[in-house]
């Protein structure tokens, strides 16, 4: 995560707005539901990536769950199934959000080098 030391808003909106793109990846982390957490020795948050199902915490879609379709770096956030708003003419179009604002209830571990992390047999 970006190191800010300074608490103005306009300076941690300034971090984000300049993040380097490895460290926008840190900005996409979520809390996991606490099954996780007690099975993966305490560990709070992770990365969300592709294929994660969560469940919504916040906003006009609380308590939905959905696989995650996508991921959104250059905004930071997350394209959940489900999760849409009509439009004018009728169209649905997914609703981006962000990824404080889910929590991770399954975990995608088909990558290897996720599942090692975690500390998973792939």
């Amino acid at each position: 995560m970006v190191r800010i030391a300074s608490k103005q808003p306009r300076k941690q909106r300034k971090a984000r707005y300049d993040a380097t793109q490895h460290q926008r990846s840190a900005m996409l982390g979520a809390p996991l539901a606490p099954a996780l957490r007690e099975k993966y020795d305490g560990k709070r948050t992770l990365r969300v990536v592709t294929g994660d199902t969560v469940k919504v915490l916040r906003g006009d879609f609380i308590g939905e769950e959905g696989v995650v379709d996508g991921v959104d770096t250059r905004t930071s956030k997350i394209i959940v199934h489900g999760v849409s708003v009509t439009k004018a003419d009728g169209t649905e179009v997914p609703r981006k959000v962000d990824p404080s604002n889910v929590q991770i209830i399954k975990l995608n571990l088909k990558d290897p080098r996720r599942a090692a992390k975690l500390g998973e047999v792939a």
